[in-house]
């Protein structure tokens, strides 16, 4: 995938999480402007955007439904193991007063 400006890889990622999330889920182009509140050009770049990178398809009856519904090509998530101090983990100790 070529490299993106911010915010329309902040779109394409929310599109494709709808479509991970909604397996089978088939939208016209209206209500995917709708689901998404994009204005028209910027909502067919988006879906003819994923229908090259093989991610979506468009049916023949218009509707844009994943191109399938099997393992997703994308690498998984990875865990990251945090590493922590003593120091981070102990509680502060409260102020002695002064009696």
């Amino acid at each position: 995938m070529k490299e993106l400006p911010a915010w329309k890889d902040q779109i394409l990622r929310r599109i494709r999480a709808e479509f991970l999330e909604m397996p089978g889920m088939r939208l016209t182009l209206f209500q995917a402007k709708r689901l998404w509140g994009l204005d028209e050009q910027t909502c067919v770049q988006a879906l003819e955007f994923l229908i090259a990178d093989r991610f979506l398809d468009r049916r023949t009856d218009g509707t844009y439904t994943r191109l399938t519904d099997g393992a997703v090509p994308y690498p998984a998530p990875r865990m990251v193991k945090a590493s922590l101090t003593t120091a981070a983990v102990r509680a502060p100790r409260p102020a002695r007063s002064r009696s």
